[in-house]
């Protein structure tokens, strides 16, 4: 009984804030097979899309790279499987009401694979940034398999009572 208690509030709540700006993070796959000059065209299709009816909190660029997994989608030449994409997201503050229209360009661009919209707040979007930004700096470690190894051989061999 709690629990529909709790939905039916978090319902209400929804529906009342249809007019109270909220921040949202759309994550989105773009076709692997488009040439970078359009990735760059339809990014900024969605981008200008959402500055038009909100605010930008936080974004990061598309950026190709190798899904976990193949994904699947019927067009009308036939199946297409991907397994790569460009990857994008975009943070942004805006209306219940203007967020269903983002919803909306989303479905019908046919550019898009894949496209994830969430709810969230400015600090979390702006700690991705942040944290995206620090490991990009950071230089990548080099890992000597035989090295690693050897130290754990090392470190066996330590522990060994005789």
């Amino acid at each position: 009984m709690a629990k529909n208690q709790g939905e039916e509030a978090f319902v209400d709540e929804l529906e009342d804030s249809g007019s109270e700006p909220r921040v949202y993070e759309l994550g989105f796959h773009l076709d692997p097979e488009l040439p970078t000059e359009e990735v760059k065209k339809a990014y900024q299709t969605v981008r200008a899309l959402i500055e038009e009816k909100g605010a930008i909190v936080a974004e990061g660029e598309p950026e190709k790279i190798q899904l976990a997994y193949t994904i699947s989608r019927q067009e009308v030449a036939g199946r297409r499987d991907f397994d790569s994409a460009y990857f994008s997201w975009i943070a942004y503050e805006m209306t219940a009401t203007n967020h269903a229209d983002i919803l909306s360009a989303m479905n019908a661009n046919k550019q898009i694979v894949r496209f994830i919209d969430l709810l969230t707040t400015k600090d979390a979007a702006r700690h991705a940034v942040e944290m995206r930004e620090m490991s990009a700096k950071m230089p990548e470690r080099a890992v000597d398999p035989e090295a690693a190894a050897g130290a754990e051989l090392d470190a066996a061999l330590e522990s060994v009572v005789i």
